[in-house]
């Protein structure tokens, strides 16, 4: 099989055909691993031992549970007759056959689950389009937009400027939860408001319905688009119910069509949603985190399509136009990164990545990704369509932040600082009231 041919069968078909996949090439999809730096490339070679043990324990029950109906049979055909004694024997033979096939149906079960376990381990595969790259600093720049601010001297970072306009309490959200829980008040928590009924009248405006989704999900809905094995431990657990708290809308948002047929005359499906997001993010500490750079919540309002599989790449760049777009009447300078294997998520084919110019603390700071999954959420949540043979088949999903607040709050603070006050874009005056943010 080429690879042509092998990737034509990944991405059209799914994982639906992942054993398959995997045991006619196994080299080219740990090839395709590598390129994730997926370290437990042997994983794949278990998977297929696994599938070989349960092919055949399924072939010794299949082959045992035919010699019982064929004994059973003969069973009523030998009373029908009157021939007692060869019924008799023949039931005992039956017995036989059970008990030698409930350890088999155990094993078999055991087996499966063991499969199933190894299989939801394996992330998706990158698209051809992924760069090679271990680190963030191997991400491939697409393009380069907005002019940086030439600031004067005596200005100062987002940290400094919430203390001085007093629109964000980092002490006081300490105080009623822990570090990473910002209180946003007055004229901060005015702009939250006017930034997040913005980002969803923009997105609205070109189409996505508007959800306000569930803040907590299940297990089965963290599954779904694979928050679930991969990042267990950076979701805030509620163990009484089992619920998580969601890291995105994403998560809640693209399962309400989980184990539905979608018609394919109503696709695209476009939604937009904006949610409190919680992320533990443990282990970050440094000026990195400082301030707004990164908190344990955050608002963010997010984009979800769900697509036909042949659309998929077209409607990616679709979405990063979008986005572009959004930032652009937010007038920050921001770039657009493709990221290479190393730093991809573990459900993505594909992400483009937008980052936006801190001028007080000179450096890029992450607003949105943008990513398509191709088929990989879509067969965890059996979201089909049917094609024109009437045939089931899965969909595409992609999501992008339309935006994460912090940061973008973080930049505009930064780049608009004045001695008059931080002077905001031209789109915001109607929301938030005000063309500046003043003492």
């Amino acid at each position: 099989m080429t690879y042509t041919t092998f990737y034509y069968l990944w991405r059209k078909l799914g994982k639906m055909l992942q054993l398959q996949v995997l045991r006619q090439n196994p080299q080219v999809v740990k090839d395709r691993l590598a390129i994730k730096n997926f370290r437990d490339i042997n994983l794949v070679d278990e998977i297929i031992a696994l599938d070989d043990e349960r092919k055949k324990l399924q072939l010794e029950s299949d082959t045992t549970q035919s010699r019982i109906n064929v004994a059973s049979k003969e069973i009523g055909q030998l009373m029908a007759k009157g021939q007692k004694a060869e019924a008799e024997l023949k039931k005992k033979e039956v017995a036989s056959f059970k008990n030698r096939l409930q350890p088999v149906a155990d094993k078999l079960a055991d087996t499966e689950k063991q499969l199933n376990e190894k299989l939801v381990l394996l992330p998706n595969l990158p698209s051809e389009k992924v760069p090679a790259g271990k680190t963030p600093a191997d991400n491939v720049v697409v393009r380069e937009a907005g002019n940086k601010p030439n600031l004067p001297a005596g200005t100062v970072p987002h940290w400094d400027l919430i203390k001085k306009y007093n629109i964000v309490d980092f002490e006081t959200g300490a105080k009623i939860t822990g570090s990473g829980f910002p209180l946003y008040k007055g004229k901060g928590a005015k702009l939250q408001r006017a930034l997040i009924q913005y980002f969803l009248d923009f997105n609205t405006a070109a189409g996505y319905t508007e959800y306000l989704p569930p803040f907590m999900v299940n297990e089965t809905t963290a599954y779904g688009t694979g928050q679930l094995p991969d990042k267990e431990g950076q979701m805030y657990y509620m163990q009484a119910d089992n619920f998580y708290m969601i890291p995105t809308s994403e998560v809640p948002v693209t399962n309400i069509y989980r184990d539905e047929i979608i018609k394919e005359e109503d696709l695209p499906v476009k939604m937009t949603a904006y949610s409190p997001c919680f992320r533990r993010e443990a282990g970050s500490f440094g000026k990195d985190v400082r301030g707004l750079n990164r908190v344990h919540q955050f608002d963010k309002v997010e984009i979800v399509q769900i697509v036909h599989p042949g659309k998929s790449y077209e409607v990616l760049e679709e979405m990063v136009s979008h986005v572009e777009k959004l930032l652009n009447t937010l007038q920050l300078p921001y770039r657009i990164l493709k990221l290479c294997g190393g730093d991809m998520s573990f459900a993505s084919a594909l992400t483009y990545d937008f980052e936006v110019y801190s001028a007080a603390q000179d450096k890029w700071l992450e607003v949105s990704s943008v990513s398509n999954f191709e088929t990989f959420q879509t067969n965890r949540m059996k979201i089909r369509f049917k094609d024109s043979n009437g045939k089931s088949q899965l969909l595409h999903s992609l999501n992008g932040s339309s935006l994460a607040l912090p940061r973008i709050v973080a930049c505009l603070l930064e780049n608009n600082q004045s001695t008059e006050g931080i002077k905001l874009p031209a789109v915001l005056h109607a929301y938030f009231g005000s063309s500046i943010i003043s003492a």
